[in-house]
């Protein structure tokens, strides 16, 4: 199995705060990894090294092969080939559904309009999105602003998705449509890092989850064995509150 995004070695620092300490990851190709942990734990920057929004201090992350971090390498023809969805929605409120979904293949990506007016109208009958196509974000509900910042994202047709923990913001009853439209992009083999305090969610989605403790992976497995037979006792401990709290 390819891989596509490596880390080796990652260390991040805002000023004397060291935030990621020599971390390593593998993602294959169509493979789903949620990192778990604490609030501070790293997953959120984890994510925004890999999308080049944060330099890193040193190590390396390659995307299909070629380092990324390099000086010489344009972030934004990498972030071209990314998408990313933040717990806030980011969507702009003075344009349409379909304009906020419009912009980033037509001004970014080159798309033709009507090219790019097609992709948005299937990916919103996709995501039962299709009568909203004229609405304005403050005329939607959270979990329908969610969906379209994923479909915003998925317009500019993405090798690898990052979900940072994009439920956290939603009612719990709109907590499962988000997740429903993860799951729809593992069904139609979509390769992502998805940062998440579900863990129901990671433990029946994921491939690889890795619980991050103070800007460690401390320990990394299948959902079955991290989730049943954790090794590490700062894994132990962290699970039994997800399980104390009626979360899993």
């Amino acid at each position: 199995m390819s891989v596509k995004v490596e880390l080796s070695n990652v260390v991040k620092a805002f000023d004397d705060k060291v935030v990621l300490r020599d971390v390593d990851l593998e993602v294959n190709l169509h493979e789903v990894v949620c990192l778990i942990g604490s609030s501070g734990s790293g997953k959120s920057t984890l994510l925004k090294c890999v999308n080049l929004l944060v330099p890193i201090d040193s190590g390396e992350i390659l995307f299909d092969g070629s380092v990324i971090t390099d000086p010489s390498v344009n972030p934004n023809e990498i972030r071209q080939k990314m998408g990313i969805v933040f717990q806030a929605f980011n969507l702009f409120p003075h344009m349409t559904v379909l304009e906020n979904i419009m912009l980033a293949p037509t001004k970014v990506h080159g798309v033709d309009k009507l090219e790019a007016h097609e992709l948005a109208q299937n990916l919103l009958l996709q995501f039962g999105l299709l009568d909203k196509i004229d609405e304005y974000p403050d005329r939607l509900s959270g979990g329908q602003q969610q969906r379209v910042a994923v479909v915003r994202a998925l317009a500019t047709r993405p090798e690898l998705m990052l979900f940072d923990e994009v439920t956290s913001a939603l009612d719990p009853e709109l907590v499962a449509e988000v997740l429903g439209v993860i799951r729809g992009l593992k069904d139609r083999g979509m390769t992502m890092i998805v940062a998440t305090h579900e863990m129901g969610f990671a433990r029946d989605v994921a491939d690889q989850v890795c619980f991050l403790d103070d800007g460690v992976i401390l320990e990394q497995s299948t959902p079955k064995e991290l989730f049943s037979n954790p090794q590490q006792p700062r894994t132990r401990q962290f699970l039994q509150r997800i399980v104390d709290a009626g979360r899993l």
